[in-house]
């Protein structure tokens, strides 16, 4: 597999965007409760993570393919803090190219982005999306309250001795 880069998506063109709602759809295969109603849906979606979260809207390239994305909003209001934190909206990486370690990398990425602005990093996962609960506790994530089929996890960015965040 050629080398992986984490780029911040730069504009969401038609091309873009077909790529993205792929991959998209191809992630919620087999749970399409948690994916909304197809591809209409997630053109929509998709188009409001990008006007909501320009900034922390990250897509992982394998040569010139993306291979899976994630979505980082740095002021998100969370009614379940009662204040601003940050927040995953969107991950996904296309089929074809999990295993090799780009989840974990556009997660790095996100991390540190989030970081800058946010203490606290929320995230709603499908109740029984096993795989993605696990990978987000293995990244530091806590299970703290399910809503309905979703679940809402957590995580902490501490500040060290020298003022500066680390995860």
């Amino acid at each position: 597999m050629s080398k992986v880069r984490i780029e911040k998506l730069q504009k969401l063109d038609q091309e873009t965007l077909e790529r993205l709602i792929e991959i998209y759809m191809s992630g919620y295969e087999g749970m399409r409760e948690y994916g909304g109603e197809g591809e209409s849906y997630a053109k929509r979606y998709l188009r409001w993570c990008w006007n909501k979260a320009k900034d922390g809207f990250f897509v992982a390239k394998v040569g010139d393919e993306i291979a899976g994305f994630i979505v980082c909003d740095n002021d998100w209001y969370s009614k379940y803090e009662g204040r601003t934190v940050g927040a995953i909206h969107e991950f996904v990486v296309d089929k074809r190219f999990q295993g090799h370690g780009i989840g974990h990398k556009l997660m790095e990425k996100c991390l540190e982005y989030l970081s800058r602005y946010n203490d606290r990093i929320e995230l709603w996962v499908g109740e029984k999306n096993e795989k993605a609960m696990k990978f987000y506790e293995d990244c530091g994530f806590r299970r703290v309250e399910q809503s309905g089929i979703w679940v809402r996890m957590v995580k902490d960015i501490r500040k060290d001795d020298k003022g500066k965040r680390e995860s």
